[in-house]
């Protein structure tokens, strides 16, 4: 019995050990955002004018985008495309084909260019981002850093901004309205083709699938090695251990006990115990 359950406990554990090894199923949404300028979590001396934030694809043309102050209020003028650049760390992306996630390399980034009204303090300073890729799944996010430049006055005519996303945008991050305006059947390269189909993608694109039903496949093995462990340990029931199992010296003294016993009993005895006792 120990034996068969530390079988099937090292068969448990070798297939955790196997699902933990595999790669988890990623993500399929794409135009995510590939780098900025500046970079999150850095610190910026000088007053910028633009922040730049590349995707893998184009903006939606819709998209929405804010920078904050340390005092929560925004301090964003506008935003517009850039042009694009070529990255310096390529971005991997995963598409779904014929049930296997394939992955994808990204060596180009598609800015928007976020335009800074003033810093009016130093301290910590928000870009966030929405926007809707070309598969339809929502894009958003932050990009903080630390400003520790010289403070500089607003423009004339400036107005603090306090729209927040359209209406269609919200809708399409929510997947309840079309595919965004903004963003093409496809990624696009620098020159606005779309990307290679995935049928001509090249090798380092392509290496590191796998197929999407062996995760499921890992938890039924899982769940039937603990059923059977479970199995393994259920306790007999009491009637059905048969008496060639039942201790030896248990069973040969019982009926000695029992004579003793009802020997004990008996009237003469006691009183012929209790005579002795007597004489003595």
């Amino acid at each position: 019995m120990r034996h068969i359950l530390s079988r099937t406990l090292s068969a448990l554990a070798a297939t955790v050990v196997v699902s933990l090894l595999l790669p988890v199923a990623p993500a399929s949404a794409h135009g995510q955002l590939a780098t900025s300028t500046p970079l999150t979590g850095t610190v910026v001396r000088e007053p910028l004018t633009q922040l730049g934030l590349y995707f893998t694809e184009k903006p939606a043309s819709n998209a929405h985008f804010t920078v904050t102050g340390p005092d929560g209020s925004r301090v964003d003028n506008g935003w517009s495309f850039g042009e694009p650049k070529r990255l310096d760390k390529p971005v991997q992306e995963y598409f779904m084909v014929n049930g296997v996630f394939e992955p994808r390399l990204y060596h180009t980034g598609f800015p928007a260019m976020v335009t800074v009204a003033h810093w009016p303090a130093k301290g910590r300073y928000t870009a966030s981002y929405l926007s809707v890729a070309s598969d339809g799944e929502a894009v958003r996010g932050n990009v903080t850093f630390d400003y520790q430049g010289p403070s500089t006055r607003a423009p004339a005519g400036w107005v603090v901004p306090t729209a927040g996303p359209d209406a269609t945008l919200l809708a399409q991050a929510e997947g309840e309205g079309p595919a965004s305006p903004g963003a093409t059947g496809g990624p696009a390269d620098a020159t606005g083709a779309p990307a290679t189909d995935p049928a001509g993608a090249t090798d380092d694109q392509r290496d590191g699938g796998f197929p999407a039903w062996l995760v499921p496949a890992l938890i039924v093995v899982v769940v039937s090695a603990i059923v059977l462990v479970a199995a393994r340990r259920r306790p007999v029931a009491r009637g059905a251990v048969s008496a060639s199992r039942r201790p030896i010296g248990r069973a040969g003294k019982a009926p000695e006990a029992r004579k003793v016993a009802n020997t004990a009993r008996k009237p003469g005895n006691r009183a012929g115990g209790r005579s002795r006792g007597g004489r003595r």
